[in-house]
């Protein structure tokens, strides 16, 4: 009796096995057909292995319900078919992303792969001689998905489990990595106007159509030296350096030592990036770098390029072995396979969060971006950022204070330049910090980061608010107290002042943007770490306790609505339902317009004690699904 739509199961209990299991399915109301949903493939893209009949279980397991469909795999990605999708797309178009669906993994986004056998989780990789009933798929992007494999046939399960273990963990050689079948199948792309099409920054025009954009261009020039990448693999084939700067010096040291331009403020400074040196033990090759850069700082330290601030990223910032570390404690708050792991954490839930650190690297990297900015906005200083490679947190600090500064960054088109500029031209190592090749994997199957073997420093633990507790008893105490108070990272006055002045004015949209790094202000994205809860379904997007209020509201006018038609005791036809009740509006997530439509509503596992914070006993938690037609409200 498996047919398609939605199917719930009870859940499991000790005892005597029965003869037999009934299963209660919804299909929907319209006549079931026999037409699959079809699978979208992308130019180059090439389906490897499938199954039918699998069951794609909501993250909900006190009625362990989901939706059957078909379980695919890819050369680029793992993707669930629901029976009941294409019914609805049609309706979300607008909201879909052109290249990965809701119910898509790529194979790059896997992070980790379990199988339940006899109701226990074990990790799967290699060759397996029992195949599970169910898999569990942790995503590096913090998603969990889990499919019931049981009413699935034994030749398809073995097909799709060996498929999906062998795709996401061998290892593999750069020319099979999806994106080369794709360059070659899709057509090339002619449009070349910068102002309407993503900057791929790959020839020199693109170079200097941004350096003529930020007008950059009178201190700045375009150069081609490392052109077929002949001088050096790390550093784009074009990119943009001061004018005085002789060319031949971006051979001397393969690229490094080189003030490599980023973007130019309106006020004429301008970000810059520096590789560091190799490190010598020789005294002659040492005393040539200094010499070498001594005249690299005389080029930028005169007119017309004023003051240059070096902030030193590789000693003076964090170290990528403390974000790698705070990253991977952080993720494990929200891999979370049931509701008794939920609970178990949300009880210590802010506690796991601080020891992790992860919001204090988010509040330190946005701090730092905030002080550069300040340089270049407030005090008309170069910045000139200075990392080992160029290529790690120049990237992200260099992106943070475009994005702060540059309202072009900010639309989507100059969001993806960004990236390209940033990232990709900017020589990040995607390759070895995702570990695409599946070359790093150590033998308990814990994918890790590779990264530079820098040594790790130790950042004093001054705890997530302390800083900010440091500026107000300042505030309350006065100066005299405050000197008082030795705090290494203390918040200088130039840029608190800078700070506050900015937050204190109305938010111009189309300028500046400085975020609050206050401790309480910096938070876990709902959106993207929505941890075991579901997000709540409601009409329109809202807040869950508002939108409990504004149906307590609604409920009320219609109840004085039916009071005054009682008193009236119209004789006319009974009018149509009032908007209310409609039952054909779309159902869109608490955090639209971030988040797609849901095709189906699900209750989050919340206690009671939770829902009667948001109204009565009998608010929520018992109230059956309404679809509610807000209108303008």
């Amino acid at each position: 009796m498996l047919g398609k739509g939605v199917v719930r199961r009870g859940r499991r209990t000790k005892g005597p096995k029965p003869s037999f299991v009934s299963y209660e399915i919804h299909t929907n109301e319209k006549e079931v057909t026999e037409k699959e949903v079809t699978l979208h493939l992308l130019p180059g893209e090439q389906l490897l292995c499938e199954a039918s009949t699998v069951l794609k279980y909501v993250q909900e397991d006190s009625c362990q319900h989901g939706v059957y469909g078909r379980l695919v795999c890819t050369d680029f990605k793992i993707a669930f078919l629901g029976d009941d999708e294409s019914a609805l797309d049609n309706d979300e178009t607008q909201f879909k992303n052109k290249v990965v669906g809701e119910n898509d993994i790529t194979l790059h986004c896997v992070d980790q792969i379990y199988g339940v056998f006899d109701e226990k989780k074990k990790t799967l990789f290699g060759q397996l001689k029992k195949y599970p009933e169910k898999l569990i798929i942790h995503c590096k992007d913090l998603r969990v998905f889990q499919f019931c494999l049981r009413y699935t046939k034994e030749e398809e399960v073995k097909r799709i489990v060996s498929g999906i273990i062998h795709h996401t963990q061998a290892p593999k050689l750069l020319k099979r990595l999806f994106l080369f079948s794709y360059a070659t199948a899709a057509q090339n792309n002619t449009v070349t106007d910068p102002k309407n099409h993503t900057i791929m920054f790959d020839t020199l025009k693109d170079w200097c159509w941004e350096l003529e954009r930020t007008k950059g261009n009178m201190k700045y020039k375009a150069v081609s030296v490392n052109e077929g990448y002949k001088v050096c693999e790390r550093l784009p084939a074009y990119f943009v350096v001061p004018t005085p700067l002789p060319e031949e010096n971006v051979h001397r040291f393969q690229g490094h030592g080189i003030p490599i331009w980023c973007w130019s403020c309106h006020n004429g400074s301008a970000l810059l990036k520096m590789s560091a040196l190799p490190k010598e033990q020789d005294d002659g090759i040492l005393q040539i770098q200094k010499s070498f850069l001594d005249g690299v700082y005389k080029t930028i330290h005169r007119p017309p390029y004023e003051i240059v601030k070096t902030e030193d990223l590789s000693s003076n910032f964090l170290s990528l072995q403390e974000i790698q570390t705070a990253y991977s404690k952080f993720k494990q708050l929200f891999l979370i396979d049931n509701s008794t792991e939920f609970w178990d954490t949300d009880i210590k839930w802010f506690s796991l969060l601080e020891s992790s650190s992860w919001l204090d690297i988010i509040r330190r990297c946005l701090k730092k971006a905030i002080e550069i900015t300040e340089c270049m906005e407030a005090q008309n200083m170069n910045v000139l950022l200075l990392e080992e490679n160029a290529s790690d947190l120049c990237c992200l600090i260099s992106s943070l204070v475009q994005l702060m500064m540059d309202p072009h960054c900010r639309t989507r088109i100059g969001f993806q330049s960004l990236i390209q500029k940033e990232w990709v031209m900017g020589g990040h190592c995607f390759l070895d910090r995702c570990n695409h090749l599946r070359q790093n994997d150590k033998e308990e199957h814990q994918r890790q980061l590779s990264l530079p073997l820098t040594q790790s420093k130790s950042s004093p633990k001054r705890g997530f608010f302390r800083e900010e507790t440091d500026h107000l008893i300042k505030n309350l105490l006065g100066k005299r107290i405050s000197k008082l108070i030795n705090s290494s990272d203390e918040l200088q006055d130039n840029f608190r002042e800078f700070y506050d002045s900015w937050h204190s004015k109305p938010t111009d949209y189309h300028g500046l943007l400085l975020p609050h790094i206050e401790g309480p202000e910096i938070k876990v994205w709902a959106q993207r770490y929505l941890r075991w809860i579901p997000e709540a379904q409601i009409l329109g997007g809202s807040r869950v306790a508002t939108m409990s209020k504004l149906l307590e509201m609604i409920e009320e006018v219609q109840s004085l609505q039916e009071k005054i038609d009682e008193r009236h005791h119209s004789q006319q036809a009974p009018q149509a339902e009032a908007p209310c009740l409609l039952r054909n509006s779309a159902r869109l997530s608490s955090l639209f317009p971030f988040a797609l439509l849901q095709r189906h509503s699900s209750k989050p596992v919340l206690p009671t004690s939770g829902w009667k914070a948001l109204g009565d006993e009998d608010d929520l938690a018992k109230r059956e699904d309404e679809f509610v037609d807000l209108g303008d409200v």
